[in-house]
């Protein structure tokens, strides 16, 4: 490893650090967001901001060139319980570092950082932005899709997410329906009204017998989850009005606002999605950088959670160090040597590469 990488890999440690120390729950981010800022500049970089969203260019930007997109984000869930260790403490034992968000997806962010601080200054095929955004946990507005349009037209996105480094080349997407069964109120002692739960049920029952024909080998199938309903003011009253919601995890064989046409044009009940735009993505294994992943001896597949690349309308990988499953839970953690290898790892797969 050079010299410069095992700097910058030793900065991205500490950095880390710091914003582990940090609170930066979602729309709270202005604090990691200011180490972020203070981080590039402290590098020669002259980072933008917008709200909470950090960015930089890389120098001698050439708009001949194809441009990729370094992303990741800085927001974190809120620390559940269980925690035996203080989430902001940033305790290193050996070679793991704990702390809320190191796993998801501050390492990421910080090692997409150094790989943009080590590459800017090559002789690139391309031209780089680094982005480190905010309220991915929360798919919020004020995230990367409002910043998108300020860093013109992207090639190719790698988006920074823990994924054990290898290719993340597919990830479902997500609708979340709000339903409503109407009927009509009456007294439940005799045969009148018209029971709203029970249209509720009948729809319920057909989607737990459904299912969309297109597979993703990827992906698997759609899934839909009805997780809530509610219905009734008291025991003698037949409902007029059930409303449910239902989660559907979408494969990349169909888009979302296909999705709710068809299951309107099915369902009795009204449905409404709370958005359409959490598409599910995916990126062919030809492609030059996937190529040039499997030849590192990466390994392709396809994500079951959702990230910013849902929102991205161009190409994007999925990649990272750290594992999924550490993600959400009680005594979070990274190891140092997968922020070291992940930096490497990234610059291998970016240097030399013709898109």
């Amino acid at each position: 490893m050079s010299d410069l990488i095992a700097q910058l890999s030793d900065e991205a440690v500490e950095l880390l650090i710091r914003l582990i120390k940090t609170p930066s729950f979602s729309r709270e981010e202005a604090g990691t967001a200011t180490l972020i800022e203070e981080f590039l500049t402290a590098h020669g970089v002259r980072p933008k901001r917008q709200q909470n969203n950090v960015w930089a260019v890389s120098h001698d930007f050439d708009a001949s060139k194809p441009t990729i997109l370094l992303n990741s984000h800085h927001d974190t869930v809120k620390a559940g319980a269980g925690w035996v260790y203080d989430p902001f403490g940033a305790v290193l034992e050996g070679d793991k570092l704990i702390g809320l968000g190191s796993n998801d997806a501050g390492a990421s962010a910080v090692s997409l950082l150094a790989t943009f601080l080590y590459l800017q200054d090559k002789p690139n095929a391309f031209n780089l932005i680094c982005a480190i955004t905010a309220e991915e946990e929360i798919s919020g507005a004020n995230g990367i899709r409002s910043v998108l349009p300020e860093f013109g037209k992207i090639d190719l996105g790698i988006v920074g997410e823990p994924t054990g480094m290898n290719l993340a080349i597919a990830e479902k997407g997500l609708i979340v329906l709000d339903c409503t069964a109407h009927g009509k109120t009456g007294h439940a002692a005799r045969n009148e009204g018209e029971n709203a739960l029970y249209k509720a049920l009948d729809d319920i029952q057909w989607l737990r017998s459904f299912q969309f024909p297109e597979v993703s080998p990827l992906l698997g199938p759609v899934k839909t989850t009805v997780t809530q309903i509610s219905a009734g003011t008291q025991h003698n009253v037949v409902p007029d009005r059930c409303q449910f919601v239902i989660d559907v995890r979408t494969n990349e064989l169909y888009q979302n606002q296909g999705i709710v046409d068809f299951l309107r044009g099915k369902m009795q009940s009204e449905i409404v999605p709370r958005s359409t735009h959490l598409n599910s993505s995916r990126i062919s294994e030809n492609h030059p950088l996937i190529r040039k992943g499997i030849a590192m001896g990466k390994t392709t597949y396809g994500s079951p959670t959702l990230s910013d690349q849902s929102m991205m309308p161009f190409e994007t990988l999925k990649m990272g160090p750290g594992e999924s499953a550490r993600s959400h839970t009680p005594d979070e953690f990274i190891l140092v040597s997968e922020i070291r290898a992940g930096i490497r790892d990234y610059i291998k797969l970016l240097t030399d590469l013709q898109l």
